[in-house]
């Protein structure tokens, strides 16, 4: 926790065919981490499993049709994938899309959907996670959004005060149960 900030040396770019395994390192750890603090409901995937999607593009969702529900609607062009490069390393990615809210009741705001947000354990707490945000927050902005949305585990408090710190509140609350 207390290691320095590294966010200078810190390159964020869109992600590149080459960028596969350290996304899906990176993945994994994510998982790994979330299977913890939720093993009910969360679990670690096969590894070729998140490399297909990335490398296949999957990872974006394609917008539902009219007769399919979905989320929200967004175009193809409006998503992307951030990485976050140290020396050569990918320490950290952010999946991100500009979407509507399907909701009559909800106002027609184009929103920035962080989708997936992870960072290398080896290289959190150093403000990795914080750039990769700002940076898809600043994506969205320039594809007309107004709000940025994420979920979140409410179990996974690391991740909640660093959404907080960076000025993210609670706007809905999602309750499970199992059947």
């Amino acid at each position: 926790m207390g290691e320095a900030p590294i966010t200078a040396a810190i390159t964020i770019r869109p992600a590149v065919a080459g960028d596969v395994d350290g996304i899906t390192r990176t993945y994994l750890e994510s998982a790994q981490h979330h299977a913890r603090l939720d093993p009910e409901r969360c679990w670690v995937p096969a590894a070729e499993a998140i490399s297909a999607r990335y490398r296949e593009g999957r990872q974006h969702p394609k917008p539902p049709t009219q007769n399919q529900p979905g989320w929200g609607t967004h175009d193809a062009e409006q998503a992307i994938t951030l990485v976050a490069e140290l020396s050569g390393e990918i320490v950290g990615f952010v999946d991100v899309r500009v979407e509507r809210l399907p909701d009559p009741m909800l106002r027609e705001f184009l929103y920035c959907h962080i989708e997936e947000i992870a960072v290398s354990s080896r290289h959190q707490s150093r403000g990795i996670g914080g750039r990769l945000l700002q940076a898809a927050e600043d994506w969205g902005r320039r594809h007309g959004a107004e709000f940025a949305s994420l979920y979140y585990l409410a179990a996974n408090t690391h991740a909640g005060a660093l959404y907080e710190r960076m000025g993210y509140v609670v706007a809905a609350m999602k309750a499970v149960k199992r059947l």
